[in-house]
């Protein structure tokens, strides 16, 4: 069974940084690409960044230049590491996993985490 914790959200203000980081468990975390998502209250879940299996990296255009994604296979966690922060930023981020390519399509992740709240205040 494979199991995916995030942590690392929190309260910020903006032009902040925070970590999030996604521990992974029962599965060969190796050939995995990881996913991060975030959904707002009212919103969509909106893709934000991922890297697949070969650490090829993909970000939303509203993210890009202030997160960054990475992967440390000996710990088997990815990390979201999220600078300059927004209030708009503002959401419950997942993480997903799924074999080898990555997605910016959530359905596309059998795996999920159970969230971890990140809140940016003006």
């Amino acid at each position: 069974q494979v199991q995916l914790v995030e942590s690392g959200g929190g309260l910020v203000q903006a032009g902040g940084s925070l970590r999030l980081a996604c521990a992974t468990s029962g599965g060969p975390f190796s050939m995995y690409a990881m996913g991060w998502f975030r959904h707002a209250p009212g919103k969509e879940r909106e893709f934000v960044a991922s890297m697949n299996s070969n650490t090829g990296t993909d970000y939303a255009d509203s993210v890009k230049g202030r997160f960054t994604i990475s992967r440390d296979n000996a710990k088997n966690t990815v990390y979201l590491q999220m600078n300059s922060l927004k209030p708009e930023d503002t959401a419950v981020y997942y993480c997903a996993a799924r074999m080898f390519s990555s997605s910016g399509t959530y359905s596309r992740y059998p795996y999920w985490g159970q969230g971890t709240q990140v809140t940016v205040s003006s």
